[in-house]
């Protein structure tokens, strides 16, 4: 029978206890959120849904076609010019998601005959450029400088090293200047994915790169998503100019691709010129998340210390961290779950996402709440 191996493995899911539903949520949910990635808040801002309103009267429901044919509107290259103006980088692409970009910076800049050094807690979206592209693949250890110098060492030739800036799943954050540094010394360059930085690290929330002295560097690009901080949708590629125009020329997820709707491109403009008048937004975020961690680890939780706006709680079980996610919901909480084969280490977590916007009665609620249904 066709696809008879599916319900095989609806089987094993089933009983490994990773079966994935989709929920759909009402406009008007009573939910606390602490599961989404608004890490300022932005989503539902009126100056953000009035930027969407306005560029979707004025450019219409979509872009109708890819960049290169009618898909780049003047908003594009304007939200582009201010993206790459605010992350301190010389030019700047945007692209229908996150993923897309990813899959266009690490396919586009890993040739055939050159080596990519990618981190083993990567996203599964440069994971999945990483296998699409045509250089050779090493993966390394989880944040260790050391061991990307030693496979850039066994390399003659182009290379680039791959990591994320903060990890989805913990939240810590990758040693950008060292990494920098073992790129230097071997003459890669780096690409790495600021999506749970930007609006939240660096000054005024300019991002990881920036904080770490690396915004403008000629050996560095950055891919960003819109759909975070900035409570839109879509992703952005910032380097270089010449990195950038070959994008444009080779990265198939742009040419090939419908161009980003008017309506996220003109949300995320508003959003980062909202961040660009009220930076302490990004301290907000950071400050939240201190005291969520501080107050989970003194209800006896383990949770890991947050370097950006990612609280991690840990679960005994996948079975367990999904029980605990529905106890939470029924008690009026929305928190992440994530377990096989979204973590890397095989560890179950709650996430949570903390936002500028949380209040300290709701810090207070939201961590009462995780105590009260622990497993």
């Amino acid at each position: 029978m066709a696809f008879g191996w599916i319900d095989e493995q609806a089987e094993a899911r089933r009983r490994a206890g990773l079966v994935r539903t989709l929920r759909p949520r009402p406009a008007d949910s009573p939910l606390l959120d602490l599961a989404s990635n608004d890490y300022l808040g932005l989503a539902h801002h009126p100056e953000v849904t009035e930027g969407a309103a306005r560029a979707a009267r004025l450019w219409g429901g979509g872009s109708t076609g890819s960049r290169l044919v009618t898909g780049t509107t003047e908003l594009h290259t304007e939200l582009e010019r201010e993206l790459a103006a605010f992350c301190g980088f010389e030019a700047a692409l945007v692209f229908s998601s996150g993923y897309a970009a990813n899959l266009a910076a690490v396919t586009a800049l890993a040739p055939h005959g050159s080596l990519i050094v990618s981190d083993a807690g990567n996203h599964a979206s440069l994971i999945d450029g990483c296998r699409l592209a045509r250089g050779e693949r090493q993966i390394v250890g989880h944040a260790d400088p050391e061991a990307v110098r030693k496979a850039l060492a066994t390399h003659q030739g182009p290379a680039i090293v791959v990591s994320d800036t903060v990890f989805s799943v913990d939240g810590d954050r990758a040693p950008l200047a060292e990494l920098a540094e073992a790129c230097r010394e071997h003459g890669a360059g780096l690409v790495v994915d600021d999506a749970h930085g930007l609006g939240v690290l660096g000054d005024g929330g300019r991002g990881t790169p920036y904080a770490a002295g690396l915004a403008g560097a000629a050996d560095v690009v950055v891919t960003a998503t819109l759909s975070k901080s900035l409570g839109s949708q879509g992703g952005v590629v910032l380097g270089p100019a010449r990195v950038i125009d070959h994008l444009v020329n080779a990265a198939r997820t742009f040419i090939f691709d419908t161009g980003l709707a008017p309506a996220a491109a003109g949300a995320a403009l508003a959003a980062l010129r909202l961040l660009v008048r009220e930076p302490e937004r990004a301290a907000r975020a950071r400050a939240v998340a201190a005291e969520l961690h501080a107050r989970l680890t003194a209800a006896g939780l383990e949770a890991v210390r947050p370097d950006a706006a990612v609280v991690s709680v840990r679960a005994p079980s996948p079975e367990q961290a999904v029980q605990w996610a529905a106890d939470c919901r029924t008690a009026g909480l929305a928190v992440g779950c994530f377990r096989p084969p979204s973590v890397p280490d095989g560890i179950s977590r709650l996430r949570l996402t903390a936002r500028a916007d949380l209040s300290g009665a709701e810090i207070e609620r939201a961590v009462r709440v995780i105590g009260e249904t622990r497993p």
